[in-house]
């Protein structure tokens, strides 16, 4: 169940406000500038997604390695990480505002981009958009360090890359085709970081007081 929590976050990332407007942008990259062709964007979009997973998969072996070293103080780091997830819902809400939740503005010639040209761009997106993807990926990080198992932090990461990547490989190949679906979306935007807070927010507290593990089972 935990993993199914994972795959909604990565979701959630992908419509978040200040991913989402980028879309038209990531896709135009993933097709190397010019006419777009399906099996180009597709491939480009592909080592997109394997860049950043590879780099969030090893940032979840670093979280399930510090858990591990911090195991037999396993109440401490589950309050401090529900703590840390409930400040990202409490942004998310508008309660306060992290000036960390800000993408970057940077960008890079894709005129010529293959696939390992894209598989770059994928892990320059992972370390520079850090912080707009910040709070679904800080909720998995924590989740990750209280499993405190490598193995397991390494696979639930992989698990939320794929709810972030599933979604970029099918827009950018139905880019045309769900545009109306977009536009709802950026209509709603309100709406949609109150669940998402919400959600945060729920999640920290049962992070924070050690039930996740055993609501999950139950719900199992």
């Amino acid at each position: 169940m935990q993993y199914i929590v994972l795959f909604l976050e990565g979701i959630i990332t992908f419509i978040s406000p200040c991913l989402l407007p980028m879309l038209p942008i990531y896709v135009s990259y993933f097709a190397g500038g010019g006419e777009r062709s399906m099996r180009k964007t597709l491939k480009g979009a592909a080592g997109f997604v394997i860049g950043f997973t590879a780099v969030f998969v090893a940032m979840g072996a670093l979280a399930g390695t510090i858990g591990s070293l911090l195991r037999e103080h396993q109440t401490a780091v589950n309050i401090i990480s529900g703590l840390v997830v409930i400040c990202f819902g409490l942004s998310f809400l508008g309660v306060f505002k992290l000036n960390i939740f800000k993408g970057g503005k940077g960008t890079m010639n894709t005129g010529n981009m293959g696939f390992f040209s894209a598989v770059l761009f994928g892990v320059i997106f992972s370390v520079g958009w850090t912080p707009c993807v910040g709070a679904f990926l800080g909720s998995a990080l924590m989740l990750a360090s209280q499993q405190g198992h490598v193995a397991e932090g390494m696979l639930m990461l992989l698990v939320y890359s794929l709810g972030l990547g599933i979604p970029f490989l099918l827009s950018a190949v139905l880019i045309d085709y769900l545009k109306s679906a977009f536009n709802w979306i950026k209509r709603n935007y309100t709406i949609i970081n109150r669940i998402s807070g919400i959600f945060l927010i729920l999640i920290g507290i049962f992070m924070a007081t050690g039930s996740l593990g055993r609501l999950l089972t139950l719900l199992s």
